[in-house]
């Protein structure tokens, strides 16, 4: 039966609508006291947060747009997001996520963030970050849903999307070869080596951590993250510390709600303006202890230090003991490098 002409507009209109809903998502929220560091400066782990909630959202909503389960999209991995600009308590933070790349069990989305003083108007952009998702069952959380598939601009961009998804899943498999890996405490140690600034935070993983499956959020374990992090480059450093930029974030294995999860956080490189720190993310099932314990989520965090007007101080140099924080310290100088080209790079295409 065919619809009279004021239902069709309003049918019309209404699936527009649900279209471009689904198509982005902006959120928007004032920065309070409780999310920023004693200087006003608010935290990465903060804005990490909010980056996976606006990413959950698209991401889910798009996997719901097919028959059959529902289903919701667990953070999988984040690739390197740099902090480009710190924002402060009294700015509103406008988030905005849009799904760039679908395969069939994966979805990519990429993610602004602005931030905008809103006694001057004045609004900047502060972060750019791509995550993946997965979506699991409601039904059946061992159950993977196939993702429905987006249209592109173009067969180039389709394409471009393949590559990144190919690499990322590349980057995932050789992290996981590395998981073994523990941070040992050491009693006593001397200022500016690993063993003086290493830190870790326990947190037991309760019902507001948790998605609708019962396994925490990204971003809940992504802002413990930075927490450590930053314990790692203030002890240091001993001066104000602020999030410069996150390497790619991989969740190997999700969490379960009554876990208890450890933290852990080493210094592994350091440069005149800049730390790196790799933070490893253990969870220990306490009701099914057979189980064992499991390492969850990897990331290097880096870190610069800051004078009381925000502007960088060197960094003092780690002082290295023995083969392995040797090694670690030259691989992360050759991502400090890498990066640093592309940084670089970035900037005279721009121009």
């Amino acid at each position: 039966m065919a619809l009279r002409p004021i239902k069709l507009l309003h049918h019309l209109w209404k699936q527009t609508w649900v279209a471009r809903a689904r198509s982005n998502v902006t959120t928007s929220r004032i920065m309070r006291p409780d999310d920023a560091n004693i200087v006003g400066n608010v935290h990465g782990g903060t804005i990490l947060k909010m980056i996976e909630e606006a990413g959950c959202i698209i991401g889910t909503r798009h996997c719901n747009t097919q028959n059959g389960d529902r289903c919701v999209a667990a953070l999988a991995r984040v690739e390197r997001t740099d902090f480009l600009h710190p924002m402060f308590i009294g700015e509103v933070a406008h988030v905005s996520a849009e799904i760039t790349y679908t395969s069939k069990h994966s979805v990519e989305v990429q993610v602004n963030v602005l931030s905008e003083n809103i006694v001057t108007g004045a609004k900047k952009l502060t972060n750019k970050a791509t995550l993946w998702y997965v979506p699991f069952s409601l039904q059946n959380v061992a159950k993977i849903i196939e993702v429905p598939p987006i249209e592109y601009s173009s067969p180039e961009q389709e394409e471009a999307g393949k590559k990144r998804y190919e690499a990322q899943k590349l980057e995932r498999l050789e992290t996981k070869e590395r998981n073994g890996e523990i941070i040992m405490s050491v009693s006593l140690p001397e200022p500016y080596t690993v063993a003086f600034s290493q830190s870790s935070l326990i947190h037991l993983v309760g019902p507001s951590d948790c998605t609708l499956h019962g396994f925490v959020h990204g971003g809940v374990t992504m802002k413990l993250m930075d927490e450590v992090a930053g314990i790692v480059a203030a002890r240091h450093c001993k001066t104000n510390i602020v999030t410069a930029s996150v390497d790619a974030i991989n969740f190997h294995r999700k969490i379960k709600k009554g876990c208890v999860i450890t933290i852990s956080g080493r210094m592994t490189f350091t440069s005149n303006k800049s730390m790196e720190i790799e933070v490893l993310v253990d969870a220990d099932p306490l009701v099914e202890a057979e189980k064992g314990k499991y390492r969850a989520a990897t990331a290097f965090f880096t870190y610069i230090s800051l004078d009381k007007d925000n502007k960088p101080l060197p960094v003092p140099p780690l002082k290295l003991d023995g083969e392995e924080e040797q090694k670690r310290f030259e691989e992360g100088k050759a991502r400090y490098l890498q990066n640093k080209a592309k940084r670089l790079a970035d900037k005279e295409r721009q121009q």
